[in-house]
Order: C-alpha cells, then sequence, then structure tokens
C-alpha cells in the first residue's frame, strides 16, 4: 500500500536546513581549531610519529631533537621508505597519472574561453568545466571521438554546436545552470547517451523530437526551465528511470505518460499542475512520485492507495519570503542560485527517505546521478 507523505511549507522546512547545515559546519570547524591547539592533540600526534618510526626502523636520533619529538612528517618521507614501500607508491602514482591524462579540468571565473591547447588532446575521455565564464563550446569538440563525459555546469554557455552530434561515445552531458534556451537536434545522434542534465538554464521551453532516439537515456533532469509540458521525445525514451521536470510551469501530464514504464522516479514539485491523471498507476515500477499540493484539486484516489509500493510525496511550497532564516539572502542571490539550493535540499531529503527505508529501489540506484 502507498503512503502519503505531506510537508507543510516547504521553503521554511528549506530555510531551516540550511540554517542547520551552517551551524554545523561552524560547529566542525570551531572543534578542529580547538583539537588543533589542544596539548592533547599535539601528544597523539607525537605519540602516533613514535609508534610509525618504530615500526619502520627509524632511529630515535631521526625524529627527536634535544629530547622532544619533531612531528614533522617528513621525517616518514625521507627515512621511513623502504624501496618496495617506493617501488608501490611509484606504480600507484604512475596509474593515477595515467588515469588523469584522459581527463581535462577547468574552472574560474577568469576563463573566458576553452584554452587552444586543448585541441591537441583529442585522446581526452572527460571534460570537467565548471564556475567560468565561458559562452560557447568550440565546433571543434566533433574531433573528441574518445569523449565519455561532458560535465559543464554552471558555466555562462549560451548554446551547444550542432558538432555534438558527432561524439558517438557520450554517456554523460550536464550542461546544468548554464544560459541555454535551446538544444540542438543533432544531440539525438549521442545514441549511447545515459544521463542528460538541462536543469537550472531557467529559459528552455522545448526539447526537438530527435531525442527520441536516445534510447539509453536513464536519467534526464530539465528542472527550473520553462517548460508547459513534459516534451513527446521524453515520452519515447524507452529506458528512463529517473525524470526531474520540477520548478517549470507544467498545467498537465499527458495521459499516456505510462509508456515510461521502466520510469522509478518522478519529480514534479513546483509546477502549476491541478490534477494527477489515473494512468499514474499503471507504471510498475515508479516508486517515487514528488508533487507539490498547492494547486492540486484533484488526487485519484488509487494513486495513495497504490499496491505497487508507489511512494506519493505532496509538498506544499511557500513563497521564498517565508524562509525563516536569518541569512538567507546571503544564501540566495538570485533565482538559479536559489534552484541550486533547492536542488540540495531535494538531494538531502531523498537520502533522508532512504535512510529511513522508503523508495530504496529508486533513490538508491539513482541519487548518485543528481
Amino acid at each position: 500500500m502507498g503512503h502519503q507523505v505531506v510537508i507543510f511549507d516547504f521553503s521554511a522546512i528549506r530555510g531551516l536546513w540550511e540554517t542547520r547545515v551552517k551551524k554545523i559546519k561552524e560547529r566542525q570547524r570551531k572543534e578542529k581549531e580547538r583539537l588543533e591547539q589542544s596539548a592533547l592533540e599535539k601528544i597523539k600526534q607525537e605519540w602516533n610519529l613514535i609508534l610509525e618510526c618504530r615500526k619502520k626502523g627509524i632511529p630515535q636520533s631521526k625524529y627527536l631533537k634535544n629530547g622532544f619529538v619533531d612531528i614533522n612528517e617528513k621525517n616518514l618521507d625521507i627515512h621511513g621508505k623502504t624501496p618496495q614501500r617506493k617501488k608501490s607508491h611509484a606504480l600507484s602514482d604512475g596509474v593515477n597519472k595515467e588515469q588523469n591524462k584522459f581527463i581535462f579540468q577547468l574552472s574560474g571565473e577568469q576563463w573566458t574561453e576553452l584554452p587552444d591547447s586543448l585541441k591537441d588532446q583529442l585522446y581526452l575521455k572527460e571534460w570537467h568545466v565548471y564556475n567560468t565564464s565561458i559562452q560557447t563550446i568550440p565546433a571543434y569538440i566533433a574531433l573528441f571521438q574518445d569523449l565519455r563525459v561532458l560535465e559543464l555546469s554552471k558555466n555562462q554557455i549560451s548554446h551547444l554546436p550542432a558538432e555534438i552530434g558527432c561524439l558517438k561515445n557520450l554517456k554523460v552531458l550536464n550542461v546544468s545552470f548554464n544560459n541555454l534556451k535551446s538544444v540542438p537536434p543533432e544531440l539525438g545522434d549521442c545514441e549511447n547517451l545515459e544521463k542528460l542534465d538541462l536543469a537550472g538554464n531557467m529559459e528552455i521551453t522545448e526539447l526537438p523530437f530527435e531525442l527520441s532516439n536516445l534510447k539509453q537515456l536513464t536519467f534526464v533532469d530539465v528542472s527550473a526551465n520553462k517548460f508547459h509540458s513534459i516534451p513527446i521525445c521524453v515520452l519515447r525514451m524507452s529506458n528512463l528511470q529517473w525524470l526531474d521536470i520540477s520548478s517549470n510551469s507544467l498545467k498537465d501530464l499527458p495521459e499516456d505518460i505510462d509508456r515510461l514504464d521502466e520510469l522509478q522516479t518522478l519529480l514534479l514539485q513546483k509546477n502549476k499542475l491541478t490534477y494527477l491523471p489515473r494512468a499514474l498507476v499503471n507504471m510498475p515500477k515508479l516508486s517515487l512520485l514528488v508533487v507539490s499540493g498547492d494547486d492540486l484539486v484533484e488526487i485519484p484516489t488509487a494513486i495513495c492507495e497504490s499496491t505497487t509500493g508507489l511512494k506519493f510525496v505532496s509538498l506544499k511550497d511557500g513563497p521564498v519570503e517565508t524562509i525563516v532564516c536569518e541569512d538567507t539572502e546571503e544564501i540566495i542571490e538570485s533565482e538559479r542560485e536559489r534552484e541550486q539550493v533547492e536542488k540540495e535540499f531535494m538531494k538531502a531529503y531523498l537520502e533522508d527517505l532512504r535512510g529511513r527505508g522508503m523508495c530504496k529501489s529508486a533513490v538508491s540506484s539513482l541519487l548518485s546521478w543528481i
């Protein structure tokens, strides 16, 4: 039997959650400083160093100065490495270096375009570009045929090049919290794509029908945009398991939404829905449904009393101004930043559900995608 969980004043809870996180971090920082300054911690460090030096056969003269223990860990690095340890470290470093050479990482607002040297690294398998001022992705991205992961969140990207469709091995595309207004239809040629994250672009209103070709997609996040309905192409993604279309302008759901028979999690909160279709009951694997309760006037009894294990969560939204948090203005400086904060809140909330054993199949298998 399904369970209905009603949470009143969602925004107030989010504000309290933000305050609690800040207090916990501040408490941890103070405790760390206290320990670092305490004599007990110093004694503990000295004793651990002595034990480690004895274990490695390092003579006392190497770690004692004028009768006091020198807790500089360089002693261990200089005197404690046996040939076997050196060999092990060298091997580990070699493996890490070999793996990292396939990953390109870039961050910092000073970057307004990708470095020219990137063109010479066509062997790359992952791009991680975030928190920059970059506005465009160059057409030469088509040359990176081994690219598997394209993480481009929190930049200033205003459009994606058509050449992105040439990335036949791409599995993850994250262009969340940028300035996109549309998606190129050529993206539908990325036939091996498994995750698509377009959250927080604020202006996307539709997805091209060509994305119907993405049959390997299991995760789609188009939250915090301007969708008025679930795109037709999404309804044709036969392997979709997680769909987040929250914080949009949905007024209704399609009556054939049950064609998404692999869907496990459906996040619909912060839309303008007034009713939910009975077809939701016909989705055999749907185990978590989240909506906002403010505008809903009709909820099929079958949803709340579902025997399929569906967990129905109705969140009562409140305006941002109702957040009871003194320092909220410091945290939320814009609508996009507010959406990011709410994303973190929902992730924490779903983790809490998982911790209480609720919606385990949906949450635990896909929570890592968020």
